[in-house]
């Protein structure tokens, strides 16, 4: 499966807080969040679904992973996203696993393994 979600109980912004709190845990942070229902609205679009992308890098893991691949530099940051759907919200990320996997290259995917780790562990913290 290409992408990883868990939905829970509390609201887009208590969700996005505390996964921020757990991601500085593992010395990740967001380098901005990007509010798609703003920017489509902002641009005459009716969106009225709450959608938000955070960009999450740890800078010792990004600059571990691009000296061993630049090619790797195509993955970074890690995108998670925050959304309501029926009536929950959920907290997902593209696998950085299937995403690596394109590089067909050993070391790279065991990289990927332990990021993609990290990061579901600081999303179930956050649930």
């Amino acid at each position: 499966m290409f992408d990883y979600t868990l939905s829970t109980e509390k609201s887009i912004e208590e969700a996005i807080n505390s996964l921020e709190n757990s991601l500085k845990e593992e010395k990740f942070g967001v380098l901005w969040t990007f509010d798609i229902k703003e920017k489509l609205q902002e641009k005459g679009l009716e969106f009225e679904k709450e959608f938000k992308v955070l960009e999450v890098c740890n800078p010792k893991e990004a600059q571990r992973v691009l000296n061993e691949n630049i090619m790797a530099g195509y993955f970074l940051p890690c995108k998670m996203v925050v959304y309501e759907e029926g009536g929950q919200t959920k907290i997902g990320m593209p696998k950085p696993t299937s995403l690596i996997s394109m590089l067909n290259e050993e070391t790279m995917k065991e990289f990927a393994k332990d990021i993609e780790d990290r990061l579901i562990a600081c999303m179930k913290k956050s649930v």
